[in-house]
């Protein structure tokens, strides 16, 4: 069975700066793509950030600049590394990966996610 475990959340004032790291596990075979996506309360779940064959990588305009994304080399495990974080930064963020596995069919996977609270 597929899961992936996120770590790394916590408390951090404006302008600091936090690393979530996502480890994927119960399959040998590499996802096609992992990202991250954030849900505050009230609002809709959005996507921050995702790199595709570990190589191209999308972000949320309002992450550009001060997140970055990447993923180790040759295993399902992707980092979130966020800097200048600002309140409005302030949400659950889960991890997310996909792979094809037939024409017809993608898989999809969700962690249970990590909380990120900026505020002072």
């Amino acid at each position: 069975q597929v899961q992936l475990v996120e770590s790394g959340g916590g408390l951090v004032q404006p302008g600091g700066s936090l690393r979530l790291s996502c480890v994927g596990s119960g399959t040998t075979r590499l996802f096609d793509a992992m990202a991250w996506y954030r849900q505050a309360p009230g609002k809709e779940r959005e996507l921050v950030a995702e790199i595709i064959n570990g190589e191209s990588a999308n972000y949320l305009e309002a992450a550009k600049g001060r997140f970055t994304i990447s993923r180790d080399n040759g295993k399902n495990t992707v980092y979130l590394q966020m800097n200048d974080l600002k309140p409005e930064d302030t949400a659950a963020y889960l991890c997310y990966a996909r792979r094809a596995l037939s024409i017809e069919y993608t898989a999809t996977y969700w962690g249970q996610g990590t909380q990120v609270t900026v505020s002072s």
